[in-house]
């Protein structure tokens, strides 16, 4: 099975290449278009400024690779947000895979929100061998609201989307790479689900 990660300058790539190897999967850091598009599997990982992400996106056209994959990908962190309609970060237009604008946290709470929170309202199979109220680690000012392609929700002051899916596209706000056991769970569902 080929797995690529998404390179763009704008990810978590080394943590994620390592996750990868302790569940025995080998992934390719590459921003070749024809290998993202020949593999097996995706997994667009980001962690960074919005607007910084996406002009570094278009400058080698996966802006449009992207939305035209028919295999599974799962974005992560940043990876995620960048797959939605729009971003209140930098005032950027996205990816528009999901419905959605991405919105700040309001400035009553701390932000970034960094360190380990809950899962609740878990669906489909990405969260099998995953109990409710798990914890997972996160790092990140913006949000995707609770939309009707939400697969697992956590609380920050609001409900929020901590997953989202929509045909081959996942999302996840939290850092499985991070998240110890529980997050090579997930990772090891989305490769072999």
């Amino acid at each position: 099975m080929r797995i690529a990660i998404i390179d763009y300058g704008a990810g978590n790539t080394q943590s994620v290449k390592y996750a990868l190897k302790r569940l025995g999967c080998k992934g390719i850091l590459t921003s070749d278009k024809e290998i993202i598009s020949s593999s097996d599997k995706i997994i667009f990982p980001g962690v960074g400024q919005a607007s910084s992400a996406m002009k570094k996106l278009k400058s080698v056209g996966l802006d449009l690779l992207i939305p035209s994959l028919k295999q599974p990908v799962l974005g992560i962190c940043l990876g995620m947000q960048l797959m939605c309609d729009f971003s209140e970060e930098g005032d950027t237009d996205c990816l528009k895979i999901f419905n959605s604008k991405v919105k700040r946290f309001d400035n009553s709470l701390k932000v970034p929100q960094i360190g380990w929170n809950t899962l609740f309202n878990l669906k489909t199979s990405l969260f099998d061998s995953i109990k409710e109220k798990e914890y997972m680690y996160l790092v990140h000012s913006y949000f995707v609201p609770v939309i009707p392609k939400t697969i697992a929700t956590s609380k920050y002051g609001i409900s929020y989307s901590t997953a989202i899916k929509k045909n081959n596209f996942t999302g996840v706000q939290f850092h499985p790479e991070k998240s110890g056991s529980k997050g090579e769970i997930l990772l090891k569902n989305f490769i072999t689900n």
